[in-house]
């Protein structure tokens, strides 16, 4: 790791982004033994993850209408 590589997460950070969210992009740019050992302490994200790679849209069935989709009619409806 570099000094860089702290002020980027730093940088990260300050986004905010929710904790699986970050796991799944780490996921989504590791070389393979870092792969590996994200996929070793996280076998239910990895597999989430592969799962909704895999879907039209990263929807799974479970996910029904999501509030993305909420939020866009709700402002739709606001909107004259």
């Amino acid at each position: 790791m570099s000094l860089y590589d702290y002020e980027e997460s730093k940088r990260i950070a300050a986004q905010d982004f929710c904790f699986y969210a970050l796991i799944m992009a780490a996921m989504r740019q590791a070389d393979s033994n870092n792969l590996e050992a994200l996929c070793r302490a996280f076998p239910q994200v990895y597999s989430e993850l592969r799962e909704r790679y895999n879907t039209r849209g990263g929807r799974l069935p479970e996910d029904g209408q999501t509030n993305i989709v909420r939020q866009l009619e709700e402002t739709d409806r606001i909107t004259p």
